[in-house]
């Protein structure tokens, strides 16, 4: 037992719940089968108003206090509106679990919780800063676990993702969220109707928060299948627009991956410390599901980076493809054109020759020579004819006609 509980051990109140704990021990293994067992924490100096500490930590501490609540045999016995009366209550109860949910909390209310349940700095710092990676680390006897929960937003068509970051110790469970997902209040609606499974203790609570992102993650599942359905169709329809939306799907299944697959690493090792921190059966077969959803989850988004891999290269090779028989229409009219141009050029020059001829001889000057011969009209004539028909045979010969 920690060393708040010993303090609790030597009040009169305190008396007959020892020694229904100390009964429970000699019979067989204790109820909660945690993993985390209890390490000790300073003991208060002096015991602390229920109200909070000071007057002025209210406002801050509503800000961001989503829900906070003390459990005793898996029921909800005070639902404490500060962390400063959540604390005072946790530790007027033998056997209780406080359960505290908050969103975005200041700094200094992960400071007031660090110095209750002595979390560790570097912890705290994570869930201050956000933006972690999936993992689960050990610091002492608490665990500290962030998870990446993901939503599909249909109008929009894209996946949004928020971040959850846990402390789990003996006899506390406290939910950081940054971001709209994971539903927490439903899974603590969820868990409050079983009242059996949230007497299991915080690793209970583990379970519940872990299986809620888990199952968050089969609608992006089926959502990211429907877009993928709509790309294909729209790549063999030669939409513009649909590589970009390939590439957007693309970085949204990087992220999704990101925040899946270290599920799988982090379950093992829970599964792995079974044995050693006596986990309860039924927790642990829960605990087998949530892995072999996860694994699901995570072959699924395998098989829709793959899928897109395939599509921008199909999706690249068709617009080559049409970028080539565009090409070749161009080709193909720039060269009719040519033969156009060809044609007029010819008939231009057949015509210039006789214009040419009629407009010097017809400038009618007194001393031009040829003018008053007998035979200068027939000769202009056939001149003019001759140069056209040899024209006509030259243009003729080099296709230009």
């Amino acid at each position: 037992m920690n060393a708040r509980r010993n303090a609790r051990k030597d009040t009169p109140e305190a008396a007959p719940n020892t020694a229904r704990a100390t009964d429970a021990t000699s019979q067989g293994p204790a109820r909660r089968h945690s993993w985390l067992r209890p390490t000790a924490r300073p003991t208060p100096d002096a015991p602390r108003p229920p109200g909070g500490d000071t007057g002025d930590a209210e406002p801050t501490e509503t800000r961001s206090l989503i829900d906070a609540a003390v459990y005793r045999d898996g029921v909800r016995v005070a639902s404490p509106g500060s962390l400063a009366d959540t604390f005072h209550e946790l530790r007027e109860r033998q056997d209780g679990m406080a359960w505290i949910g908050l969103y975005r909390p200041s700094e200094e209310e992960l400071v007031s919780l660090a110095a209750e349940f002595d979390l560790h700095k570097l912890a705290i710092e994570d869930a201050l800063e956000a933006h972690q990676r999936p993992k689960l680390e050990r610091y002492g006897e608490t665990l500290f676990v962030v998870l990446r929960a993901a939503r599909y937003l249909d109008a929009p068509e894209e996946v949004e993702f928020g971040e959850l970051h846990l402390f789990v110790g003996p006899d506390f469970v406290i939910t950081v969220r940054h971001g709209a997902a994971p539903d927490l209040p439903a899974v603590r609606a969820r868990m409050e109707a079983a009242p059996d499974l949230l007497a299991l203790g915080p690793e209970a609570v583990l379970y519940a928060i872990l299986d809620a992102v888990v199952d968050g993650y089969a609608p992006v599942v089926e959502g990211v299948q429907i877009d993928l359905d709509e790309i294909e169709t729209e790549v063999f329809r030669g939409d513009p627009a649909v590589s970009r939306r390939i590439y957007e799907l693309s970085r949204e299944m990087v992220e999704f991956q990101r925040a899946a697959s270290p599920l799988v690493g982090m379950l093992q090792a829970l599964m792995a410390g079974f044995d050693k921190y006596r986990t309860d059966e039924e927790l642990q077969r829960y605990l087998r599901d949530v892995a072999d959803h996860v694994t699901h989850t995570t072959e699924r988004v395998d098989g829709f980076r793959s899928a897109l891999t395939d599509i921008l290269a199909v999706n690249a090779t068709l617009v080559t493809q049409q970028q080539n028989a565009e090409m070749r229409a161009l080709a193909e009219a720039g060269f009719e054109q040519n033969e156009e141009i060809k044609k007029i050029s010819s008939w231009a020059a057949i015509l210039f020759a006789p214009t040419l001829v009629g407009t010097i001889y017809g400038m009618n000057f007194d001393h031009m020579p040829e003018l008053h011969w007998v035979g200068g009209y027939p000769f202009a004539v056939v001149l003019m004819g001759v140069v056209c028909v040899s024209l006509y045979f030259v243009f003729k010969r080099r296709d230009w006609l």
